[in-house]
């Protein structure tokens, strides 16, 4: 399988994407962290999850005496976006994106408004 394909095929689970987001959130964390993070699933599934992350090379691992701390590796990512983005683009996405933010940060104060 391509790599790309594999990238794709691990961030297309939910479950994948909360765990790389909860390890974006804070990096090196132990399976047993995570765990505590997603009490409807099962060790086993987190485990099985982290491992099609290791896979793609969106997560490697770090052997702590008899722990394993897990670390983003955001290259993966940034390989795609470099292909699927031309250089001319990524200016104008960005300042779409940038927009986008500002309008989503403005819209959630005026919610938390009485």
């Amino acid at each position: 399988m391509h790599e790309e394909q594999v990238v794709f095929r691990a961030l297309a689970d939910p479950t994948r994407r909360a765990l790389f987001d909860a390890l974006f959130a804070e990096d090196g964390q132990t399976v047993g962290q995570l765990v505590a993070l997603f009490p409807a699933v099962t060790r086993f599934a987190v485990m099985k999850h982290l491992t099609v992350l290791e896979e793609a090379g969106l997560v490697t691992t770090e052997r702590v005496g008899r722990e394993k701390h897990h670390h983003l590796n955001p290259v993966p990512i940034a390989q795609i976006a470099d292909r699927w983005v031309s250089k001319y683009a990524q200016p104008f996405t960005r300042a779409l994106l940038d927009v986008r933010s500002a309008a989503e940060g403005i819209h959630s104060r005026h919610e938390e408004q009485p």
